[in-house]
């Protein structure tokens, strides 16, 4: 095994062994809760430009399969555990971690001190961080680190998003299809498209280019605007097409969508200190009193302050640190969430969600 070694841009150093693939990688340092959802949390756009350190201690324990994959393929920059497990079991499994990011070219690092890491970026925060398994000259490395972009400023969602549309075809028992329902492509989670078509909707998704005429055109019932990476304020041709439909056609924003969205309705968004990133974050429902506790995966978040007069109201909140986690428009029909109600991986507690917006595509056919 190659050694490998961790400089961050405050120039704080780790040291561990290489497993995947070896090599260099730039990228965000963040950290992730879950105990389980490697592979999908691997395979999710939104890691993309990023190293996920993962703070349970034992990762790659059942392998990896065919089935669990969130996208066409993993955009992470690197990955990081205590301990690669060298064996794994699972009657689903087909390979293991290690040849999974050796088949990617996914840099791992594995005997660190992941808490260590975690406590870092948690009083430091989630900063850009350079691995290697080939330079250990830190001078040479910092240099390096400091020539590579920010992710804060950078539009990350057409490296994740699709080239063309298609319709989805869903192998699993679904409802019959009532409605029509367009997905933008941010960097879009399979498990999301799944929900939908499950509740009976018939899915297309476009790439994030799409405009609003081309979607008005074909007369859907509803828009699902996706999850995906970084920061939203770039993705301006989004949040575009977005002020073109609302109040002509039902809008859900998921995770970016949620912060695209609130762009288009005149607010602005800002980089969290370290994020949201685990499967255990209590959310409360101001409406109802509910507490679900739901899978994250967010850097940047809504400043609610600057949708006041906006006839835009909060509807969810982090019991964590209060941030926002969901909006609803009074008038029109239009709700987001910050998390993500298809889990995978996660909890199923949001999952009703979704039938919220069958229902308002419903009352707006009416």
């Amino acid at each position: 095994m190659k050694k490998a070694i961790i400089l961050l841009e405050d120039k704080k150093t780790f040291y561990g062994m290489n497993f995947g693939a070896p090599g260099e990688s730039i990228g965000e340092l963040v950290f992730n809760t879950s105990m389980t959802g490697y592979q999908e949390i691997l395979t999710d756009p939104s890691y993309c430009n990023q190293f996920v350190t993962m703070t349970y201690p034992l990762i790659g324990n059942y392998g990896v399969n065919a089935t669990d994959y969130e996208s066409r393929q993993p955009f992470v920059s690197g990955f990081l555990v205590k301990e690669a497990s060298k064996v794994y079991s699972n009657y689903r499994a087909t390979d293991s971690l290690d040849n999974f990011l050796k088949k990617h070219n996914i840099l791992g690092v594995e005997d660190i001190d992941t808490r260590a890491i975690t406590k870092h970026i948690r009083e430091a925060g989630a900063m850009k961080a350079i691995i290697s398994t080939e330079d250990f000259d830190i001078d040479n490395l910092f240099s390096k680190l400091q020539q590579a972009p920010s992710i804060a400023g950078q539009d990350m969602v057409r490296q994740v998003t699709i080239d063309s549309s298609y319709n989805y075809k869903s192998d699993e028992k679904a409802e019959k299809s009532i409605f029509k329902v367009a997905v933008i492509d941010c960097g879009v989670k399979t498990n999301i498209i799944k929900e939908l078509a499950l509740i009976g909707c018939e899915v297309t998704v476009f790439p994030a280019t799409v405009t609003a005429k081309e979607i008005l055109d074909h007369q859907f019932d509803g828009v699902m605007i996706s999850n995906g990476p970084g920061d939203p304020e770039p993705v301006s041709y989004v949040v575009d097409t977005l002020r073109l439909l609302i109040g002509k056609i039902p809008l859900f924003g998921i995770c970016l969508g949620h912060q695209l969205l609130a762009l288009a309705l005149g607010g602005k968004t800002y980089k969290l200190k370290f994020g949201h990133r685990g499967a255990n974050h209590p959310v409360k429902d101001l409406k109802t009193g509910k507490i679900d506790i739901t899978s994250q995966n967010h850097g940047f978040c809504v400043d609610m302050k600057s949708l006041e007069n906006k006839d835009v109201e909060i509807t969810h909140i982090n019991l964590n640190d209060n941030t926002v986690e969901g909006l609803e428009h009074k008038k029109y029909p239009l709700f987001s969430v910050q998390y993500h109600p298809e889990a995978s991986p996660g909890p199923n507690d949001a999952k009703h969600l979704f039938a919220k917006f069958l229902n308002m595509m419903k009352e707006s056919s009416r």
